[in-house]
């Protein structure tokens, strides 16, 4: 019984509980809206997404397959770079 009791107390505890932010980004892009940035220039396929300080550097392929990277700007949302 106490052993369910506790698991019970753990479950609403951890219900409760606020959920927490990885990263306070304070007026950064998200990274939705930089994977938006990137679909909008081509990008179909993402296969990896890393955020760089003051950059999203997205990864991934455009509709012929080919190898394609973009790097957007935190802050303004502007493509700094793409590589094909």
């Amino acid at each position: 019984m106490r052993n369910y009791i506790l698991s019970l107390a753990a479950a609403v505890a951890l219900g409760a509980a606020a959920p927490a932010m990885a990263y306070d980004s304070g007026g950064l892009l998200s990274m939705q809206e930089a994977l938006g940035v990137a679909t909008d220039i081509g990008l179909v396929t993402v296969s990896n997404t890393e955020f760089a300080g003051y950059e999203w550097q997205i990864e991934g392929r455009d509709i012929s397959g080919r190898y394609m990277e973009v790097d957007v700007d935190a802050t303004t949302g502007a493509v700094l770079n793409v590589d094909r």
